[in-house]
């Protein structure tokens, strides 16, 4: 079961920093991604971090203010955003893949947290 923790209302400009824990060995074979949704709209990939470590990030160049990162020994993963917007409100999962599936792809995906939410006030 993956538990997401970390979210809640924030001003613009201001930096937040969400975790996902999962259980024992996970990290060590998945990969693991965190996804975003706002009612009304398709779940979006955010960026995901495979069990060799490498990350991937969203294509739009969001790299910069989003990064991706895991702890294997506290089985945790984390998701660090910078210079948080208005238009990051959402609902963010975290999210585990069998190793080798496309990573950006939500379908992958076939264990979801619960979700954090995140407010970003102007």
């Amino acid at each position: 079961q993956l538990v997401e923790s970390g979210g809640g209302l924030v001003q613009a400009g201001d930096s937040l920093r969400l975790s996902c824990t999962a259980p024992p060995r996970t990290l060590g074979w998945y990969t693991m991604g965190w996804f975003r949704q706002v009612p009304g709209r398709e779940r979006e990939f955010v960026a995901a971090i495979a069990r060799s470590g490498h990350t991937a990030y969203k294509v739009d160049s969001e790299k910069g203010r989003f990064t991706i990162s895991k702890d294997n020994a506290r089985n945790t993963v984390h998701l660090q955003i910078k210079s948080l917007k208005p238009e990051d409100t959402a609902v963010y999962y975290c999210a585990a893949a069998q190793p080798g599936s496309p990573a950006s792809d939500s379908s992958s995906y076939n264990n979801w947290g619960q979700g954090t939410q995140v407010t970003v006030s102007s």
